[in-house]
């Protein structure tokens, strides 16, 4: 299907790229957020946004392990109690009732954590030891719930939790968070491949924007280059987005 300002969007989706794949995320909430400010159906949004995802996850995955930078043994706890949980909420139908001021806390809560918490996402490195596995399937179970809720890969909220109880370095968080995004948005689109039919006919363009600036920002996270003043310009879009969404 054709969106009569999806094409206006490529161009937006390449920032998001380039700003989220620099701490390992994929963009969905960027995404997500472009599209609700300029109108875009909900049933569009979450397939859109979980395709970007995986084109984008994908080129950030390779370029942090390949950095060292990717910690299979502690991701794959994670991805135990996530992928279920991802692909049971995806394959549910939420009404737009509920699914606009979801997406708004979603939102609203990716801003606060992009103009916040910016200047630690790449330099905290103290490690205080990795969780016992049933309590990070328990925490991936969880974030995959809202992930396949919302459409979202659910890196988010997994990051700031890493780098709070210092599981791990900043910089391997981020290669953490995007191994987890990659299977969750996998997962959430198997959940309703139907979803696929809704994408719009733009969409190859959209993701050579996006795979563009993730090649760009994933290099900028690997060499640890911050994108600071950006993402905080970032976190003002999604708010934007969040009273859009709520206001209808």
């Amino acid at each position: 299907m054709t969106d009569p300002y999806f094409a206006l969007l490529p161009l937006g989706f390449f920032l998001v790229a380039l700003l989220y794949s620099s701490v390992g995320h994929a963009g969905a909430t960027g995404y997500l957020a472009l599209m609700a400010l300029t109108g875009v159906a909900p049933e569009v949004m979450r397939p859109t946004a979980l395709v970007l995802n995986l084109a984008v996850a994908s080129i950030t995955v390779v370029r942090f392990a390949r950095a060292g930078l990717l910690p299979w043994r502690l991701l794959a706890p994670f991805l135990l109690g996530s992928i279920p949980a991802a692909f049971l909420a995806g394959s549910l139908s939420i009404p737009d009732a509920i699914y606009r001021p979801l997406l708004a806390v979603v939102l609203i809560a990716a801003a606060i954590r992009l103009a916040v918490r910016a200047e630690r996402d790449l330099t905290s490195e103290r490690v205080a030891g990795a969780p016992n596995r049933p309590a990070s399937a328990l925490v991936g179970g969880g974030i995959g719930l809202l992930a396949g809720a919302t459409g979202t890969g659910g890196g988010v909220f997994l990051t700031p939790l890493v780098i709070a109880r210092r599981w791990t370095t900043a910089r391997a968080a981020a290669g953490l968070s995007a191994g987890f995004i990659l299977a969750n948005s996998l997962a959430g689109l198997a959940a309703k491949p139907a979803s696929l039919a809704l994408l719009p006919d733009t969409l190859p363009i959209a993701l050579l924007c996006a795979a563009t600036g993730a090649l760009i920002g994933s290099e900028f996270g690997a060499r640890r280059v911050g994108l600071v003043p950006l993402r905080r310009l970032l976190a003002l879009v999604m708010l934007i987005a969040a009273l859009r969404l709520v206001a209808g």
